[in-house]
């Protein structure tokens, strides 16, 4: 087969992944959530999150097409019920500064924040007891939200790319159960010295990080069953 075949067949393959929005979909979404409760609002220029704009511009699967979630059933209908059945939002790349509205989403398991404008959480986000992933990357925080604090069924947390960031709270350094962390890209240099906890931890991201060899190592001594990427 030639190289330009070949590169065809990868273009291809690339744009059909796109058209059923699953090229920025963790694989274990994919395969736990179901395709009519997951919403995307990716890309849909939203400076301001309401329930009215997730319904007018959401998309949803349906009958093996990505459908607007305002064709599946009536607003009243959707705020009444539909808002507290979705599993997984995706609102990446848009222009939201405040998205106090998520807490309304009481089921959600997977929440996609990247690429927005946001330096704060809602406070009330605790409420979102059922919350595995929350996605955090390339916004403007200045501080680990401290609302992640209480929110004990996080497996997943991406705040990478968060230049402001500079340091891990205790408190994140002592939350049980996390799997998956991301810190790369921001100003962090080094991490708690106590980071004993985080021993269910799969994966660490620290990529891009102005880290010593000496600090490097320490991690790696702390985590042994860690897989930390620099």
């Amino acid at each position: 087969m030639s190289l330009t075949k070949f590169s065809f067949i990868l273009i291809i393959a690339a744009l059909a992944l796109a058209m059923v929005g699953c090229y920025d979909e963790p694989r274990r979404a994919e395969l736990t959530v179901p395709a009519e409760k997951r919403i995307y609002l990716k890309s849909a220029a939203l400076k301001e999150l309401s329930i009215e704009a997730v319904y007018n511009k959401g998309l949803i699967y349906d009958d093996s097409s990505w459908t607007n979630l305002s064709s599946r059933a009536a607003f009243e209908e959707f705020k009444s019920s539909k808002v507290k059945s979705i599993d997984y939002l995706n609102l990446d790349y848009n222009f939201l500064t405040n998205v106090d509205v998520v807490a309304e989403f009481s089921s959600l398991k997977w929440l996609r924040l990247n690429d927005n404008r946001l330096n704060d959480l809602p406070k009330n986000l605790n409420v979102l007891s059922n919350l595995k992933s929350i996605y955090l990357k390339a916004n403007k925080f200045t501080s680990v939200p401290e609302v992640l604090k209480d929110m004990r069924s996080l497996v997943m947390i991406d705040l990478s790319y968060n230049s402001g960031i500079t340091e891990v709270p205790e408190w994140l350094a002592k939350m049980q159960g996390l799997e998956d962390l991301s810190f790369s890209g921001t100003s962090i240099t080094s991490l708690p010295e106590d980071i004993s906890a985080w021993k269910s931890l799969r994966i660490l991201q620290l990529g891009d990080l102005k880290m010593t060899t000496v600090e490097m190592k320490r991690i790696r001594e702390a985590l042994p069953e860690t897989t930390v990427v620099y």
